[in-house]
């Protein structure tokens, strides 16, 4: 048989005291007028008989059920923006929230399904989590609580925590300038021209405009710009294979640390050190950053304190739109760097 659950009327009986001043005791009210001796007689009666407020109740009684939904697409289940998650899952346990964590594939069905499954559960506010940056959708289901996007935009919830990719862009570049290198540089992985009327992420696009800027200031001009759709080691490599078959570089600007993973095959193939002869600088510092001889240096994806951000903005009264400082990691890929 179950145990029966020890309820205010029971703590409030072993105390000596009226149900109310229980109640108002175990909630921290301040302005109780009741006797230090009162308060002492209530908490060790809680703690005796193992009380646990009921939650459901209070959520009836105060419309407030200190839970949040976390609905995204591939964020829990996989490793590459799981920072995301254990950015709010901090950020919700100090706020003393529980959160509900829904994963959708991305699939339409699904998330229309997980904003059901969370409003149903009367949460307090929804995060909409996307594994890459990016434009989110959002069921068209009506929402009337507080929402935010997390590593995406959306034109209904104009909330959204982002990485502030624009000033990321600007650091990669000046890391460039500050190694001593002018001339000979390789943007990995985009080309303006050959993507004229393509569509990126609005933070991939802020990327690009910081690296542009900066390359300006500095009075610089990449010396090749070499197209990838899809940022991946395959393709990193097979296009500084290609590069290298017509020109040496002095330094590549990978615009992910997978393409410079693929471009570290390349140039060890070609007889060519990293930072000797080619520097290297990338962006996200997935996990592999590290793991490679030299270490890559690399403008981090600030993932959790993005998570926490977002769970600040949902709980905040008036939240507005955030960037996140990407962290700089200095590796031995650039010259005059620890190795």
């Amino acid at each position: 048989m179950a145990k029966k659950r020890v309820t205010l009327a029971d703590v409030a009986r072993l105390a000596g005291l009226s149900t109310a001043a229980a109640s108002m005791i175990l909630t921290g009210r301040p302005d109780t007028r009741l006797s230090a001796d009162a308060h002492a007689k209530v908490h060790a009666a809680a703690a005796s008989l193992g009380y646990r407020p009921n939650v459901a109740a209070r959520a009836l009684r105060t419309d407030k059920s200190r839970s949040i939904a976390f609905i995204s697409d591939y964020v829990a289940t996989t490793r590459f923006a799981s920072g995301l998650i254990r950015g709010a899952l901090a950020g919700a346990e100090a706020a003393k929230h529980v959160m509900l964590v829904l994963e959708t594939g991305g699939e339409p069905a699904r998330e229309i399904q997980a904003v059901e499954a969370a409003l149903d559960r009367q949460v307090d506010g929804l995060i909409f989590a996307a594994m890459r940056a990016r434009e989110v959708f959002v069921p068209d289901i009506a929402i009337t609580i507080p929402t935010v996007m997390l590593n995406g935009t959306s034109a209904r919830f104009p909330v959204s925590v982002l990485p502030d990719e624009y000033r990321g862009g600007r650091m990669a570049v000046e890391l460039l300038v500050r190694a001593g290198i002018g001339e000979g540089i390789v943007l990995l992985g985009h080309n303006a021209n050959e993507e004229a009327g393509l569509f990126r992420s609005e933070a991939i696009s802020r990327r690009f405009a910081g690296i542009r800027d900066a390359m300006a200031e500095a009075g610089l001009d990449f010396a090749a710009e070499l197209s990838s759709w899809d940022w991946e080691p395959g393709y990193g490599y097979d296009l500084t294979r290609q590069l290298l078959a017509r020109q040496k570089p002095r330094a590549l600007l990978c615009l992910n640390d997978r393409l410079a993973f693929g471009a570290y095959q390349a140039l060890a193939e070609a007889g060519l050190r990293i930072p000797q002869d080619v520097g290297l600088v990338s962006f996200d510092n997935d996990e592999i950053a590290s793991y490679l001889r030299p270490g890559l240096t690399t403008i981090g994806l600030p993932h959790e304190a993005m998570g926490r951000k977002a769970i600040e903005l949902l709980l905040a009264p008036s939240p507005r739109p955030a960037l996140v400082d990407m962290p700089v990691l200095i590796r031995g890929s650039l010259p005059g760097a620890a190795r």
